[in-house]
């Protein structure tokens, strides 16, 4: 494993200073250990053929297409194809993208691993070295990517028409649930007819937003042969309105121009471009997005924090939010 790499003076030598008591010991070079071989092409060889004992990546990458895989106890199992595009916070995952560039014959990679919100740090541990392995096993060509739930690149979501994620994981044994356990849910539908984000929410009035999640219906009943009913429930009857103050924009400012970060509600209502300022960060929150707008002149710290302060801002609304910078 890359980083871990053990060496150890010869006994033999470390005898004969203990037993003489004359000779100055030596200095430890690490030249004489195994360190010296990190980087060469008999590291690559080992790591080659250990990523090859993986059963997991025996069919990785021989096609055009995704393939998911999720970490179970240390281990890397396949994810059922009807299943692509659905995720558990409590799981982390890793997807392979493999595609070929227009008029080229040779097959391109993108490899991301996803880490649910849940996701234990043994898990998202796993599918980041073996993430590493699987670049290693397709010849260094694969591109990586981080993907935080919640945080997911362009890239990433592009390859699913519709994401949802869940609350549970892979000790919940979610995939066989009898009927009298099923949990009700609350789902979240955002996006576009082209691209439909689905996320659990809390099951309670406040998480209630405006919405078209038709199309996800229809698709959630064929899925599980027509057996769900589906009530619609008017805005109206709810005693709750999106209309007013509760979707008026908010417009952020971050900046340390007074010597320290400081995070202040700058305006309320219709937002222009003259409302920004170069030198700082600004985060608007329009109750169905949250961007996140950098200016060229801001500091290493303000750029450094800015998806920061954006995550933690949306940790206290009740919306669930992707900043887009």
């Amino acid at each position: 494993m890359r980083g871990r790499v053990h060496s150890a003076i010869p006994k033999l030598e470390s005898r004969i200073e203990r037993m003489s008591g004359l000779r100055k010991a030596k200095k430890y070079d690490w030249k004489d250990s195994n360190l010296a071989l990190f980087g060469s092409d008999t590291e690559k060889s080992v790591k080659k053929e250990s990523a090859q004992t993986e059963p997991a990546w025996q069919k990785a990458g021989k096609s055009v297409g995704i393939q998911i895989w999720r970490v179970v106890s240390f281990k890397i199992t396949d994810w059922p194809k009807e299943d692509y595009g659905k995720f558990y916070n409590g799981d982390s995952y890793i997807i392979l993208n493999t595609y070929k560039e227009e008029g080229e014959d040779e097959l391109q990679y993108d490899v991301h691993f996803w880490i649910g919100a849940e996701s234990t740090q043994d898990e998202y541990g796993t599918a980041a070295y073996k993430t590493v392995e699987l670049d290693t096993f397709l010849n260094d060509k694969p591109v990586q990517h981080r993907e935080v739930q919640g945080h997911e690149s362009q890239l990433f979501k592009s390859y699913f028409k519709t994401i949802t994620v869940m609350k549970g994981g892979a000790q919940t044994g979610f995939r066989h649930v009898k009927p009298e356990e099923y949990t009700p849910r609350l789902l979240h539908f955002s996006g576009t007819r082209k691209h439909v984000e689905v996320r659990e929410v809390a099951r309670n009035e406040a998480s209630l937003k405006s919405g078209d999640a038709m199309l996800y219906l229809q698709g959630l009943r064929s899925e599980r042969n027509g057996r769900p009913k589906t009530e619609v429930l008017e805005e109206a009857d709810t005693g709750k309105s999106t209309e007013g103050g509760d979707e008026t924009k908010e417009l952020y400012r971050l900046s340390d121009a007074s010597g320290k970060l400081s995070f202040s509600k700058e305006k309320e209502g219709d937002v222009s471009m003259s409302d920004l300022d170069t030198k700082d960060v600004f985060i608007l929150d329009t109750k169905s997005a949250l961007f996140v707008w950098v200016g060229k002149e801001t500091s290493t710290a303000e750029r450094r924090n800015a998806m920061s302060y954006a995550h933690t801002f949306l940790s206290k609304t009740n919306h669930p939010l992707i900043p887009t910078t």
